[in-house]
């Protein structure tokens, strides 16, 4: 054990430096606020506190289930202060599945907001409630009263090492049973390095918490508080209200999975909107179309960026700045790799192959995860030789920029020929009737698997299923082009909004 940098530093540090610069805005209705870095770091020390007088132990584990709040921020950086393991507990997710990730990982704090009484069923460990808590009927504690019983005190520091576990964050499950991710000290230190290297933040910064704290917008948080920069917290984040939260409250970064860009564009108002204040529209969680990076481009202020990563590499493996986005050589690519992550492409026997050649997406470096929970023989499928297996296939180009096709197990093989889903998505979003599609293959009799594919219309949308195949055959070889397209007013997403390409497989296949 020995005294190691720990990710909640790069925000004390902050706070000793910028006491009296804003960190926190609040926007929410009768809820105005602004935080300054000093008194958020009091909050931050009173809290930590009182959550190791609750638990003295080093290294146990707290859960968070809360939507975007400002008490949500609070207990996450109190549990990191206080040498704990933060759990996120995704409202948005089924009772049985929080239910689960509670009883594997036995938190001895649950930290709360009221609305999310009833996300949850029994728990062994303390129940804290955070927003709203006089409402929170089962609550063993309130956030509001520990803050006072606790001001002016310091949580104690506890000696740790590098390898040590800040988080256990769990996969969305869209390849079976979700996995608990161990994410340590080292993941969060490069990643909160290789965010501020790769998009360059700084002091000027004021990031939109639109998507899940518990996923991807997290992971801009400390990287934002390291710069001196500002957090801004709105109300719910309907599409409509987070280009007005944009507008009103300047934002100049925030982080979208392609679903939300999408349905920001179809807004009436959008070319109406002023989004100029934007410098880091950062797209993530999923791929997004080729055609709408060149049609979004404009409109969000030439800001858009995209990062990729995976829970088990967070978020910023490989990055795509701006500048090198507004090339159309560009639009169907993620970037190239990060300051502290290797990346390669590899065939089925383990060789990394040359520039050009499609294998499977490889990844190593201190983002890589320690392992997954209670899962060795999983752990050891996934990490070989030191590279971290992605299960995506692609290639990278002579300029390092990486391609990524599909899932390996999401290739459609139809008559002998291997098909990419998203190379036909690409294709079939470019109809302007289609806002969103998602392509997949089904058993079929005569080609062994058949290319089908489910879409979301616009609301002004004229066109039908015969129409959208004809589209989709002007522009590819017919064996690439849908058997069937399935019309649907609402495509099956996970809980942060992705679109769910299994989930589609099974929904449509007795259609």
């Amino acid at each position: 054990m020995s005294h190691v940098m720990m990710p909640i530093d790069n925000f004390f540090r902050s706070a000793a430096r910028w006491p009296d610069r804003i960190a926190v805005e609040i926007n929410d209705g009768a809820d105005q606020r602004k935080i300054t870095y000093g008194n958020l770091a009091k909050s931050v020390n009173a809290l930590a506190n009182a959550l190791q007088t609750i638990d003295p132990s080093p290294q146990s584990r707290v859960g968070i289930c809360a939507y975007n709040s400002f008490e949500h921020l609070l207990g996450w950086l109190a549990t990191y202060a206080a040498g704990k393991i933060w759990v996120p507990l995704n409202p948005r997710n089924g009772r049985d599945e929080l239910d689960r990730i509670i009883d594997l990982t036995t938190p001895s704090i649950v930290i709360f907001d009221a609305d999310c009484d009833e996300k949850f069923g029994a728990v062994t460990g303390h129940l804290l409630a955070g927003k709203n808590s006089e409402t929170a009927a089962r609550a063993n504690s309130h956030m509001a009263a520990l803050l006072a019983a606790n001001a002016g005190k310091m949580p104690r520091r506890h000696l740790a090492d590098s390898d040590d576990l800040q988080a256990i964050k769990f996969t969305g499950g869209s390849s079976g049973v979700p996995k608990g991710v161990m994410q340590t000290y080292r993941v969060f230190n490069s990643c909160i390095a290789s965010m501020i290297a790769a998009f360059g933040f700084d002091a000027e910064d004021r990031h939109l918490l639109a998507a899940p704290m518990t996923h991807g917008a997290n992971t801009m948080i400390l990287p934002i508080f390291a710069v001196g920069g500002t957090q801004l917290f709105m109300g719910q984040p309907s599409p409509a209200a987070i280009l007005d939260a944009i507008e009103t409250m300047q934002a100049t970064t925030i982080f979208v999975p392609p679903t939300l860009c999408y349905m920001m564009l179809e807004d009436d108002r959008i070319n109406d909107i002023d989004l100029s204040s934007l410098r880091h529209f950062i797209i993530g969680g999923a791929t997004i179309r080729p055609d709408v990076v060149a049609r979004a481009m404009p409109i969000f202020n030439h800001a858009m960026e995209t990062c990729f990563g995976q829970t088990e590499v967070p978020q910023i493996a490989i990055c795509m700045r701006s500048k090198d986005w507004q090339d159309p050589a560009n639009h169907a690519s993620t970037g190239r790799g990060t300051c502290m992550t290797d990346i390669g492409i590899m065939d089925a026997n383990g060789t990394l192959l040359p520039a050009g050649e499609e294998g499977e997406l490889v990844l190593a470096g201190d983002l890589v995860m320690k392992g997954y929970y209670k899962m060795p023989e999983k752990t050891s499928e996934t990490i070989i030789d030191g590279w971290l297996h992605t299960g995506d296939i692609g290639y990278i180009d002579d300029r390092g920029f990486v391609f990524i096709k599909d899932r390996i197990r999401d290739v459609v093989v139809t008559g002998g020929f291997n098909v990419y889903p998203n190379d036909v998505e690409a294709v079939l979003g470019q109809h302007p009737d289609v806002v969103e599609c998602v392509v997949f293959g089904l058993a079929d009799d005569k080609w062994g698997e058949a290319v089908h594919a489910a879409v979301e219309l616009s609301k002004q949308a004229s066109i039908d299923e015969a129409g959208l195949i004809a589209f989709v055959k002007s522009r590819l070889d017919s064996v690439k082009a849908p058997k069937r397209i399935y019309i649907t007013e609402s495509l099956p997403r996970s809980p942060v909004g992705k679109v769910l390409r299994r989930e589609a497989k099974l929904v449509f296949a007795d259609h």
